[in-house]
């Protein structure tokens, strides 16, 4: 999957601070989520695929880090990400 700059800096402004803003946790761990969300599509279909297995397994890792690092910094801006539905992120 590939997402065009439009919908990155969609996705950015919606979670982030703003167009621009690529760095904050809240718009890194949006755009992981949209990308785990496409993976695990792709492997529902294909489930011999296993380099696919192991980036969807290296984001999620990812993903989990960055939500760790909210909770140790800012346990409010943590749960305001959590609470997002669309990004399909329990606790």
């Amino acid at each position: 999957m590939h997402l065009t700059k439009e919908q990155k800096e969609e996705i950015f402004e919606k979670y982030g601070q703003g167009k621009t803003d690529t760095g904050s946790p809240e718009s890194q761990i949006a755009l992981f989520s949209i990308r785990i969300a496409h993976l695990t599509e792709h492997l529902k279909k294909n489930h011999k695929d296993y380099a696919t297995a192991r980036a969807l397994k290296a984001l999620v890792g990812q993903r989990r880090s960055l939500l760790d690092y909210l909770i140790r910094k800012d346990i409010n801006r943590y749960r305001a990400i959590i609470a997002q539905k669309e990004l399909g992120i329990r606790k």
